[in-house]
Formats: C-alpha cells, sequence, structure tokens
C-alpha cells in the first residue's frame, strides 16, 4: 500500500502561518523517505512564543525560508492523488486549506484519513490518542513536535495498523480501519469521519 504521511508546524494560532512541513512516504508497505520543508509564514518576523515553545522553530531559523507558494510548487506534485495520512488530520488540512486560499492556489485533488480517527477503532479503549502516547505504547521513538518527525512517527503508527488489521490494500482501508477518507479537491473538501456502525434492525412481534 502506497500513502504519504503530512505534519505541520505553524507559527501562530492562524492555520494560514505554516513554518514547517514534514512528508513520510510508504511505498508497497515500507517507510522509503522523509523530508521536511522550512516555511517563512506570512506572519515573519511575528511568531507566538506559545507556538515556539512547542516546537523550538524561531524567526530566524526561516528568514532565508521561501514563503509557503514557492514551496508548493515542489509539493503539490508530491500530494496530487495520492492518500495522505495525518494524525489530527482536521488540524493539518485545515492548514493546507486555509494556506492554500490565502495564497489564492487551488485546492489538490487528494484523499486523506486521519490516524486519531482509526487509532480509536483499532487500540479501542486507550486512556489516550495523541501521537506521544501511541508511539510511546508502541516502542516508536521520535523528537515530538517537529513536522519531519511526526510525519515519521504517524507513518509508523498507521503501519502499526495495517498490520493490526491485516489491511493490505487500499480498497480495503476504510472497511478494516472503520473511516471514511476525507477528500480534497478543487473548489472544496469533505472531512474524514469515523464509520457508523450500522443500526440493528428492528423487529416486530407478528
Amino acid at each position: 500500500m502506497d500513502f504519504i504521511t503530512l505534519d505541520f508546524e505553524t507559527a501562530t494560532s492562524d492555520r494560514d502561518s505554516p513554518c514547517e512541513i514534514g512528508l513520510t512516504f510508504v511505498q508497497n508497505g515500507k517507510i522509503v523517505g522523509t523530508e521536511a520543508w522550512l516555511i517563512k509564514p506570512k506572519s515573519y518576523p511575528y511568531f507566538n512564543g506559545w507556538n515556539i515553545a512547542i516546537h523550538g522553530i524561531k524567526p530566524q531559523d526561516v528568514k532565508n525560508s521561501p514563503e509557503f507558494n514557492a514551496v508548493w510548487q515542489e509539493l503539490q506534485p508530491l500530494l496530487q492523488n495520492q492518500l495522505v495520512i495525518a494524525h489530527n488530520a482536521s488540524f493539518d488540512m485545515s492548514v493546507l486549506r486555509a494556506t492554500l486560499t490565502t495564497y489564492r492556489l487551488p485546492f489538490p485533488e487528494l484523499q486523506y484519513a486521519c490516524s486519531v480517527q482509526f487509532s480509536k477503532q483499532v487500540w479501542q479503549g486507550l486512556p489516550q490518542y495523541d501521537l506521544k502516547s501511541l508511539c510511546n505504547r508502541h516502542g516508536i521513538q521520535f523528537k515530538h513536535h517537529r513536522a519531519a518527525a511526526d510525519s515519521y512517527a504517524c507513518a509508523e503508527l498507521t503501519l502499526r495498523a495495517l498490520e493490526q488489521t491485516n489491511c493490505g490494500c487500499l480498497d480495503d482501508f476504510p472497511e478494516k480501519l472503520k473511516i471514511n477518507f476525507g477528500r480534497l479537491f478543487d473548489g472544496g473538501y469533505t472531512a474524514s469521519s469515523v464509520k457508523k456502525a450500522p443500526k440493528p434492525k428492528k423487529t416486530f412481534p407478528f
């Protein structure tokens, strides 16, 4: 199975302020590479201190980095028509949508899934489902809150979930991991979601 895991770090609480993006590439069920790009956000040189405390990226780190619209020229062909997975995808996909909108760039065509959503289906009853807690449980070591490391950890976690559910192909992914893919497309999006269990049929006495 092929997919890409994605992680954004942002400079402020605004969704259109990415300062780093990380992608990890999985081909035939194997991790084949991880890449990260530092991005000069539109808020530059302003970074929120809370965000810096989380990821450690400071204004001077992105001083000579390109803005998102330049980075997107490289990213868009990588993501187009792919399955993209992110941990808490509602955040990462909102960063992507907001930033594309800010720069007046069209949305790519892609499917996406949230590893928080399917982790709750695969490993039910755990006290926490944040990336660090799940990776600690599965012995996955990484430097949390940097985009490359977080995307790599998400890829490792996804591969464990696929192994746990004996899911070997894209067509089986929604059914075995009990989720509905989200979609981005030119002009809009649909959110990823958890598959609802079918309601039992009511029976009536004669």
